[in-house]
């Protein structure tokens, strides 16, 4: 049997930097060229970034990307690469998205992959099954393949897919097994979320056995906006067994050789025209192959073994991915560094944690805003987190500027609560001016769902790491960040008394969140309920809750939807999250009743 030896490099692209991933490319396949790779995959969309949304609308872009991957092609020959086989995705077009009177293929916009060999581009791929849900909009965008691209490499037929093709039965997968491939490439743009690592393996499982056909699986690695991409790069032989695991939330070019059966020695090159679909399958495709080599040399050296990277667990996943989720989003978007405002509770603390690990305390600012509400154990821990970590911390004191605006308007009650979170905006946002950081918001998913925050003070904000952690989860990731700096021999970065104390906004004498909420872990099971699940009030109900508790969060849900909808923007880690997932119109009349 022939052994190829793959290089499947996760790596991190930007959108729209087309010059920058393109040398991301250079320089991965110079490396996989030095391991003794005999080829090279990148992720999907490598060249333009993913997602790129409505640029694919711009003919400036589609324009720009096709001519980088013609360039990208003649560079690697020029970098003496030119013999190496490069799979790298990229944005292609092949007219307006219409169907003629003729009933022909359509075409449009294409979510596409490229086979780099020689100085050219020899072969060519347009995702077949394109995702339109979450937070996908693809049939937006793109206009789907109709025929499977398989490339003869080293004597081996390679079948080569992208993302969604991997998540849907029949298909690519199907028509792969009917063309007698010995690999399958699949090649990703795919989003994390909480135990989505947890459902890869057993997916990649059945396509490898449904193609009868190692599966070599590339995932995207860093953060675009809310969407975070884990990595998790893997292959999978056709019995299911895996053969190499790359680790989540780092970049690494992922090396593994691989025993494959040998091409046909009958299957012809050129288009075989799709056949009709078994009973249980719903479509066919067509099949084109292209011949690059027949014989490759033996890998020189010692066998390539990847390795099999174990997941970690839960809480340390979750907190991974929010760091690389603000780590990216700060770098990528030119920012210097974050402001804060550190009050001493949970969800600040965990905020100014994440911030140092993503980018290192010299460039996180905490501003403690004392009232005469503050807490004498707020103020010190506070200060307690900014000894511990040793970011920049600063003490601005609000009652002189609260005072100054009572003394100029009558208010009372919730308005003089909200009156002091609004300060702690200003003095956050004319620091952010002053100084260029970007102002880190802290509220938490539960806070958002239900409304538990002031606009334009406590919300305030360009970034939030926290917009899609509910409440409980919050002192979980406390508490394994805490752990895990014990099992490093460090410090334990967050305060116990910031974890142990009942939660408190502090905006009048004796305030605590349980004055105006159920308790968290009341609240929480709900909300995932009625936000994650979309499940109505009678199911909720059904499942043990008050039906006045559930009455009562359901429209503080409901009527909070304008707040969410100016929140900032936040790394998702759920099945649902505010923004991207769950969209629901402001103006609404309709009400979960009993």
């Amino acid at each position: 049997m022939p052994t190829l030896r793959i290089a499947l490099a996760q790596v991190n692209p930007t959108v729209g930097d087309i010059a920058g991933n393109a040398a991301i490319v250079r320089d991965r396949s110079r490396a996989a060229a030095g391991a003794g790779a005999q080829l090279v995959v990148f992720p999907e969309m490598m060249l333009t970034g993913y997602p790129v949304e409505d640029l694919v609308f711009r003919d400036s872009f589609v324009v720009a990307s096709r001519a980088a991957l013609e360039q990208l092609a003649v560079d690697l020959a020029g970098d003496d690469l030119g013999r190496i086989p490069v799979v790298v995705g990229y944005l292609d077009a092949d007219g307006p998205a219409t169907v003629n009177a003729n009933a022909t293929p359509r075409r449009g916009p294409r979510n596409a992959l490229a086979v780099l060999h020689d100085g050219r581009v020899v072969a060519r791929y347009f995702k077949h099954h394109l995702p339109n849900y979450g937070v996908f909009d693809e049939d937006r965008y793109f206009v789907p393949g109709d025929t499977l691209t398989v490339v003869r490499i080293g004597g081996v037929d390679v079948a080569l897919t992208i993302c969604e093709d991997l998540w849907q039965a029949g298909g690519p997968f199907q028509v792969a097994r009917r063309a007698g491939v010995g690999l399958v490439v699949n090649i990703n743009g795919s989003p994390y979320e909480l135990n989505k690592d947890d459902v890869r393996l057993p997916l990649i499982r059945r396509r490898a056995a449904e193609a009868d056909a190692t599966v070599a699986y590339v995932n995207t690695v860093g953060a675009q906006d809310e969407l975070v991409f884990d990595g998790d790069s893997m292959i999978v032989a056709p019995d299911g067994t895996l053969l190499t695991r790359a680790s989540q939330f780092v970049e690494r070019l992922l090396l593994h050789d691989l025993e494959l059966p040998a091409a046909r020695v009958d299957a012809p090159t050129g288009t075989e025209p799709a056949q009709p679909a078994p009973a249980d399958a719903p479509e066919d495709m067509s099949i084109t192959r292209i011949r690059i080599s027949d014989t490759l040399p033996a890998p020189a050296g010692p066998p390539a073994v990847g390795g099999i990277t174990e997941p970690v667990v839960d809480s340390g996943e979750v907190w991974q991915a929010l760091v690389l989720g603000l780590r990216d989003y700060v770098d990528k978007n030119g920012f210097r560094s974050v402001v804060l405002g550190l009050s001493g509770g949970i969800d600040s603390s965990v905020v100014a944690v994440i911030a140092v690990d993503a980018l290192g305390p010299e460039r996180v600012v905490g501003v403690s805003m004392p009232s005469q509400h503050s807490s004498e154990h707020s103020r010190d821990d506070a200060a307690d987190l900014a000894k511990r970590t040793g970011l920049d911390y600063r003490v601005e004191a609000i009652q002189p500027m609260v005072d100054g605006f009572l003394a100029n308007l009558s208010l009372s009650g919730m308005a003089v609560e909200n009156l002091q979170a609004r300060v702690r905006g200003v003095i956050l946002m004319a620091l952010s001016n002053q100084e260029g950081h970007l102002v880190l918001t802290t509220g938490n998913k539960s806070e958002l769902a239900v409304g538990y925050s002031t606009l334009y003070g406590d919300s305030v904000g360009g970034f939030n790491p926290l917009k899609d952690v509910w409440k409980s989860l919050v002192w979980k990731l406390a508490s394994w960040r805490n752990a895990e700096a014990i099992r490093r021999g460090e410090t334990p970065p967050i305060p116990e008394n910031s974890i142990r104390k009942p939660p408190s906004a502090e905006l009048s004498p004796g305030q605590l969140d349980s004055d105006t909420l159920p308790d968290y872990s009341v609240l929480d099971a709900i909300l995932v309920g009625y936000v994650d699940g979309d499940q109505g009030r009678d199911d909720i109900v059904a499942a043990g809750h008050d039906p006045e508790v559930v009455d009562r969060v359901l429209r503080m849900v409901d009527i909070a939807e304008y707040k969410r909808r100016q929140s900032a923007p936040g790394s998702k880690i759920s099945i649902k999250a505010f923004g991207r997932d769950r969209r629901l119109p402001i103006t609404n009349r309709w009400r979960e009743r009993g």
